[in-house]
């Protein structure tokens, strides 16, 4: 019998690491899933990729076109992870488990540790940039490094007391956020509308990143949009995890998840690139932004900046914080939290005195989708094939410091889905072009990206062929798992 958790009007810390969720507290409901990935997702970490294209020298239809080709791509292939942290009450990573195996799914863990470290440092710097500016612009500010690293350090701040409060706090700054920063972005639309042209070349001039149109655009579909969704591969069980199978079914949470993911990457993203547009930004995205503002919409401008900033950067401290309990149990989910909080804001610093803009978001969001995508992929066959039916306790024993289960494959690692991900990642990194690094496979794809295709497209074929004969592991048949989700062949399945 499913439990109804006590509610509780005082928000308090997060007691939950990647254990399992007990079913009792599976209170969640799929509008908070919508809630926090439209509201956490309306900040200048979301909203820069809408320039990305602009800043490819694509015009603004063409960039609209591609950012929404490619959230939609990219939303059918992540959306469905959403499903599986239902039924394991754990965040995805330690899901994975399941098909990797229990020391296996390490690779998830440091895969979206690098993600949600990534776009935490890019969502402070952002924000904080748009801070400065806006503030430099209204009372005199100095635009100098001491400014910027002071609110910085301010806004890092309270993103780790978000992601320590954790879920609770989460989804009810998603739900605030989602109406207040949606009227703050109505007034941006207006602040820039005199400004804007919709025959605007782009870029410098109308010239092409990768010299052709379509070439470029492809770029822009994948480092602009597929990479958004793939961003959440290892999140979005961070809340659906709270969500009972008992009372939401698949279909609904599947269609919250793919709503939140889409809104909540569109509406900042769109908005990006109008702005972009109207602003003429060329290298410097929140320059050109806060010098184009009209004067009256600064102080919404540097609110935007705040506030998106914190939503957005406590969403991914927090999962962030879950990855790394996973990775070393010793640590509880407050100490890891506080960890990531201080290597992000490392981050921060050295992605604003350090590196350039537009070459370092488009090398990462790049490379990362390229290694993230193959684990997706063999997390998401994995779980049709055991028709999402998981052994919950199972997933447990890394976390437990001991060994054995249905899930321990040899030594802890299942090496047909590690060997299937590695030959996917490597194909992927192989053909990825970035102002860094060009892989040697674009001379065999006309110059153009594949990358996301080809790492996709290799690691289902291999795990595939690696996997055709092999025996999949089951619940053991008196576990939960084997009496809530029966197969028509559990009489087959051996202790």
């Amino acid at each position: 019998m499913i439990h109804e958790a006590p509610s509780a009007g005082t928000i308090r810390v997060e007691t939950h690491g990647v254990d399992a969720i007990p079913e009792r507290e599976q209170s969640g409901r799929p509008r908070d899933v919508v809630n926090v990935l439209v509201g956490t997702n309306l900040c200048f970490g979301v909203i820069i990729f809408g320039w990305l294209p602009v800043s490819f020298g694509l015009g603004f239809w063409p960039s609209v076109a591609s950012i929404v080709v490619g959230t939609l791509i990219g939303t059918v292939l992540v959306a469905p992870l959403a499903l599986i942290s239902m039924r394991t009450r754990t965040n995805l990573s330690t899901s994975s488990g399941a098909h990797f195996g229990v020391r296996g799914r390490l690779l998830g863990s440091g895969i979206g540790l690098l993600l949600s470290l990534g776009y935490t440092a890019l969502t402070l710097w952002t924000g904080g940039d748009a801070v400065v500016g806006s503030l430099h612009r209204l009372v005199g500010l100095p635009d100098s490094g001491p400014a910027h690293a002071a609110t910085y350090a301010v806004i890092a701040g309270c993103t780790v007391v978000a992601a320590i409060y954790g879920f609770k706090l989460l989804v009810r700054l998603g739900r605030w956020l989602t109406s207040s920063m949606t009227v703050l972005l109505v007034l941006g639309l207006w602040a820039y509308s005199g400004d804007f042209s919709a025959a605007w070349g782009g870029g410098s001039g109308g010239d092409y990143l990768l010299g052709g149109f379509w070439a470029t655009w492809l770029l822009a579909v994948v480092a602009a949009g597929i990479s958004g969704p793939v961003a959440f591969i290892t999140i979005l069980g961070d809340y659906t995890r709270y969500l009972s199978p008992a009372r939401h079914s698949p279909a609904r949470v599947l269609g919250a998840t793919s709503l939140g993911l889409v809104l909540g990457l569109l509406i900042p993203q769109l908005f990006g690139t109008f702005t972009a547009v109207a602003a003429g930004a060329g290298d410097d995205f929140i320059g050109a932004l806060v010098a184009a503002a009209p004067t009256w919409f600064l102080l919404p401008l540097a609110a935007t900046g705040v506030f998106g900033s914190i939503g957005n950067g406590g969403l991914l401290l927090y999962s962030m914080g879950l990855d790394l309990d996973a990775i070393v149990p010793r640590l509880s989910r407050l100490q890891a939290t506080i960890a990531v909080g201080v290597l992000g804001t490392i981050l921060v610093f050295a992605g604003h005195f350090a590196w350039n803009a537009l070459d370092f978001v488009t090398a990462f969001v790049l490379m990362l989708v390229s290694v993230g995508t193959p684990w997706a992929v063999i997390t998401l066959i994995g779980f049709l094939r055991c028709r999402g039916r998981y052994d919950a306790e199972a997933l447990q024993v890394y976390n437990r410091r001991s060994r054995g289960g249905i899930y321990w494959f040899t030594g802890g690692w299942n090496l047909a889905a590690t060997t299937a991900w590695t030959a996917g990642a490597l194909i992927g990194l192989l053909a990825v072009d970035t102002t860094f690094y060009q892989g040697p496979l674009l001379s065999l794809t006309g110059g153009v990206d594949f990358s996301f295709l080809l790492s996709g497209a290799v690691t289902t074929v291999a795990y595939l062929a690696l996997t055709a004969l092999g025996r999949r592991p089951r619940p053991h048949p008196g576990s939960p798992a084997a009496a809530a989700y029966p197969m028509p062949d559990a009489r087959k399945v051996h202790g």
